[in-house]
């Protein structure tokens, strides 16, 4: 099949952008272009370039279609309408039988043609999240300006130009050329294919494939660590926009000055990492080195003597403005800085960051009680948590909330168990990040995060979709995590409850503020005329909430954000799908024991089989239930005729108090032996025993025996949820 290879050649793209560029360009090519089928694409992209390559095929052929119209005898806005759907004319139709048909012959059409047509109108409508225009009046944008288009098609330019109608811009026109290194090998040349281009581009220091980029730039960065007795701090975000940085990438080494190596060593990386996208060093022990590498795209002919002392100079000058920071933020108390909090806005219909404090600290002590943790070093935490908001340090790097918390609360010599939870309170952020496990930092940092939901879905403002604005899927995993990986027995469901209706307090406070200002301003407006009766009505639905409601629908959020990460995970969602299915159980780490036990039965050939029964019985129960049920009824032991049956309704009532035993115990391993010993009796009656026997009364007693095995394993699972 003939290779199609389409270039972008054009100033720096942002290195955010390259990889979601390339995506797109071959998604909207795809769909562009799917008459020829194409296949084998692959996308490359770089700092100043994205381009494409795939196999098509060459032409697209001619097709014929009939198209059944309007009936002869319909009326004549019927076939009109009928022609200009299909931009016909009646002459072109034909009878077949009572209906006008129409028979439409599409011309093949090459490759090329397609191509020159379906290429501008896919660069024209290009889904950039920032563009711009550049070159007189021309109407077209581009992430940055757009200097070079190379379209072949099996080696052979494919001509078309960007210039539309009357737009006139610069009709940037397709071509041949490229270009190489911006510095090391600059000036354009001719290629002819996918391969050529690529090899050419490598001979002129670029290196078109950013998987090979990254690699390259890790492995460079990882022998200097080795040659200079380093360990690098892995960052696998600044790793991939390094590599949309550099076309030809060079690994340098720098130092630190000595003076700035007191600053706390998370305040160093960051820096580093934000404004000079520089890599930071720790020895064994996790303490910062006074080294930081960086990434050049040039070679310069002294060894880059001269760029690393730039460098180092301006990491200088950003460590004096962090020592600035660090300096000044110590003259105050954290504490001192809790009044600033009740300034700083958290949400408009939630209030400040000083109710979202006096909120955490009542439900950190709640959760502190619960857990067994100090009530009075919780509250103390939470007091001082949301604090460093109010910062220098933070208000420059708010990646470093929580942190400069806890550097600054041990400078004020806070209890160890309180700087550890200040630090620690935003803990997880994500899946790599540990849990907190000191007792009162849990506490702290599970309410920082039932907060966010309880508030958050009070006001409406729930995920939909891939839209989180604010986080709350994280904030839900991030809870799940800390209960399952400390193994917190909670009620999950009241705690949230008594939230919500502390955020309420602080919904109405604020739709009251907003009510007495609407007042107000309408008085001046109208010079003291009366306000209008529907005031409060505008501003009353933000308080008309449920918070129990709330909580249930918070709880739903939690269990589904469960199922995603034991799916994640690769364990079975399914089993917890089952227990979920006997009722909603707000004890995570009860309802993951429970999962863990049936999952484990299941796994096993009496569990296996006992399923099977279950779901044989299951069966027979919906039919004839449909007929004359329910059966859930007594079992008559005077019509107990089978050695098989009886054998089952006396295992099946002696199995049914030990399971709810069991049960209220949480000795879910007893649970699972008293099913698992109900298999044999199960096995034998759906041998041995007719269910559905010619005497009534005899069937419905076996329907209830059935009915009774159902009810037993029912207790502990729904297993008619059981996939597979």
């Amino acid at each position: 099949m003939p290779e199609l290879f389409l270039e972008l050649f054009s100033e720096e793209i942002p290195a955010r952008m390259q990889a979601r560029a390339a995506e797109d360009l071959a998604r909207l090519l795809g769909e562009a272009l799917a008459a020829l089928a194409p296949a084998s694409i692959r996308t490359f992209y770089g700092p100043r370039r994205i381009a494409l390559s795939a196999e098509i095929a060459g032409h697209v052929p001619e097709s014929r279609s009939s198209e059944r119209g309007p009936r002869r005898n319909a009326p004549e806005q019927a076939l009109a309408g009928f022609l200009r759907k299909h931009g016909a004319a009646k002459e072109q139709l034909r009878e077949e039988g009572d209906f006008w048909v129409l028979d439409k012959v599409v011309p093949g059409v090459d490759a090329a043609a397609l191509i020159a047509t379906a290429v501008p109108a896919v660069l024209r409508r290009f889904p950039w999240p920032k563009s711009m225009r550049w070159g007189g009046s021309s109407n077209f944008t581009w992430v940055r300006p757009l200097r070079r288009i190379t379209c072949l098609l099996d080696g052979a330019v494919v001509p078309f130009t960007l210039r539309d109608g009357d737009d006139d811009g610069h009709g940037l026109a397709s071509g041949d050329l490229t270009e190489g290194h911006r510095f090391l090998a600059a000036g354009s040349f001719a290629v002819t294919s996918c391969a050529d281009w690529a090899a050419k581009l490598r001979d002129r220091r670029v290196l078109v494939d950013a998987a090979e980029r990254r690699a390259l730039i890790a492995a460079g960065l990882q022998q200097i660590a080795a040659t200079n007795g380093l360990a690098l701090v892995e960052d696998a975000g600044l790793l991939d926009e390094v590599t949309g940085l550099v076309e030809w990438p060079f690994p340098y080494l720098g130092r630190i000055d000595a003076r700035f190596m007191d600053l706390p060593a998370e305040v160093m990386q960051v820096s580093m990492r934000v404004n000079q996208r520089y890599f930071a060093f720790r020895d064994a022990f996790g303490k910062a080195e006074p080294y930081f590498a960086f990434i050049a795209n040039i070679d310069p002919t002294d060894g880059g003597t001269a760029m690393v002392a730039g460098n180092e100079r301006v990491l200088s000058a950003r460590f004096s403005d962090a020592r600035h920071f660090w300096d000044l933020d110590r003259t105050r108390t954290l504490e001192s800085r809790g009044a600033a909090l009740d300034k700083m806005t958290f949400h408009a219909k939630l209030g400040t960051q000083g109710e979202r404090v006096r909120r955490l600290v009542e439900l950190s002590a709640t959760i502190a009680r619960l857990i067994g943790a100090d009530v009075s070093f919780a509250g103390r935490a939470a007091v001082l948590a949301k604090s460093d908001l109010t910062t220098g340090m933070v208000g420059e790097f708010p990646e470093l909330q929580g942190v400069m918390g806890g550097y600054y609360a041990a400078h004020d010599e806070e209890e160890p168990c309180v700087v550890e939870a200040v630090r620690e309170h935003y803990q997880p952020k994500g899946p790599s990040d540990a849990v907190p496990t000191n007792p009162v930092a849990i506490a702290v940092a599970l309410a920082d995060k039932l907060d966010l939901l309880a508030s958050f879905f009070a006001i409406g403002e729930k995920p939909s979709g891939s839209g989180d604005p604010f986080a709350l899927r994280r904030a839900g995993l991030g809870a799940i995590r800390i209960i399952r990986e400390t193994g917190l027995r909670l009620a999950l469901r009241s705690i949230i409850e008594s939230q919500v209706w502390r955020a309420k307090h602080s919904i109405d406070s604020v739709t009251q503020t907003q009510i007495d200002r609407a007042q107000s301003e309408f008085q001046q407006k109208s010079d003291g005329s009366l306000i209008p009766a529907d005031f409060e009505q505008r501003f009353a639905p933000l308080a008309e909430i449920d918070p129990s409601e709330i909580a249930t629908s918070i709880v739903d959020f939690l269990i589904e954000r469960l199922r995603v990460q034991l799916r994640t995970e690769g364990a079975r969602h399914d089993v917890l799908n089952a227990v979920l299915g006997t009722g909603l159980d707000d004890d995570l780490t009860r309802l993951l024991a429970r999962s863990a036990a049936v999952a484990e039965m299941l796994g096993t050939e009496d569990g296996a089989n006992l399923l099977a029964g279950f779901r044989r019985a299951a069966n027979i129960l919906r039919i004839e239930e449909k007929k004359d049920g329910p059966h859930d009824r007594a079992i008559d032991p005077a019509l107990l005729e089978a050695a098989a049956e009886i054998d089952l309704a006396r295992v099946l009532l002696q199995a049914e108090p030990l399971v709810k035993e069991a049960l209220d115990a949480e000795n879910y391993d007893a649970a699972m032996a008293t099913f698992a010993a109900l298999r044999p009796s199960v096995d034998a009656f759906f041998t041995e025993v007719t269910v559905n026997d010619s005497r009534a009364e005899v069937r419905l007693n076996r329907l209830a025996i059935l009915a009774r095995v159902r009810a037993v394993l029912n207790q502990v699972a729904d297993f008619s949820r059981i996939e597979g």
